[in-house]
């Protein structure tokens, strides 16, 4: 019967004992209240705490991808879009994460919202569209000014799309079909520009060189004859007669 009597105790206070255990992943840490009050932090492994005193929250250490939901924003020009984009962040101060905000995940994804309206309403169409990775590296350092306090570190902010009104992507199709037809224009331009030149330079070298407009007039019939059923006629250029005519002045001479 003593024997009996002294188990209860020992079972209770075992069974105390073993409820204060707590298992803390490698990308965790707890941080743990004794009757209220922040006593300090747990780190990775089996770790005891006072049962029925102490209150340990473990808080994730890993980074987070938070999806901003799509916002209406109206930029410095006037045009209505909607843009969404993803915010990466993580805890560095577990204590400051539990402590100083009521719930870190909802504060910074709403910080990220109102940071995403307030700096793209700020902008104009053209530079939400070309300057996407200044945009980036802006909202990044303003939100994690804002939730350095509460001990959470932004690491990146990218903005993921922006829906453009249907009349707005009309314009900017208009504009780029626009764009593309002139730079056609300029190619055929140059291109043209630089047959002439070229013809220029030949017509040149066969003025300084009578001979080579008879050795081309000669390839033009060599190429003219190698084609089939073909009739062609064509005048006789007096350069070619011109030394034949001179021997017969010299003769009648």
């Amino acid at each position: 019967m003593q024997s009996l009597g002294l188990l209860v105790p020992i079972g209770l206070v075992v069974a105390w004992f073993v409820s204060g255990l707590r298992i803390i992943n490698e990308y965790e840490q707890g941080v743990v209240l004794r009757l209220g009050r922040y006593v300090g932090l747990r780190t990775a492994g089996l770790k005891w705490i006072v049962p029925f005193v102490d209150k340990m929250i473990v808080i994730d250490m890993r980074v987070t991808a938070e999806q901003v939901p799509p916002q209406d924003v109206i930029t410095r020009d006037n045009v209505s879009v909607k843009v969404s984009a993803v915010i990466y962040f993580r805890v560095l101060q577990a204590e400051r994460a539990f402590l100083q905000v009521t719930d870190f995940l909802f504060a910074t994804s709403q910080m990220a919202q109102t940071t995403l309206r307030s700096v793209l309403g700020q902008l104009e169409m053209d530079d939400l569209l070309s300057q996407r990775e200044k945009i980036n590296r802006q909202l990044q350092e303003i939100i994690d000014r804002h939730t350095e306090p509460w001990g959470v570190k932004v690491t990146a902010v990218e903005v993921k799309q922006v829906d453009l009104p249907e009349e707005m992507r009309r314009a900017m199709a208009k504009q780029a079909e626009a764009e593309r037809e002139r730079r056609s224009k300029i190619i055929a331009a140059e291109g043209e520009f630089q047959a002439a030149e070229k013809l220029g330079q030949a017509a040149d070298v066969i003025t300084r060189s009578p001979g080579a407009l008879q050795l081309r007039y000669m390839q033009t019939l060599v190429e003219i004859a190698t084609e089939k059923n073909s009739t062609i006629l064509f005048p006789l250029p007096i350069e070619l007669v011109k030394p034949f005519l001179q021997m017969a002045e010299k003769g009648e001479k």
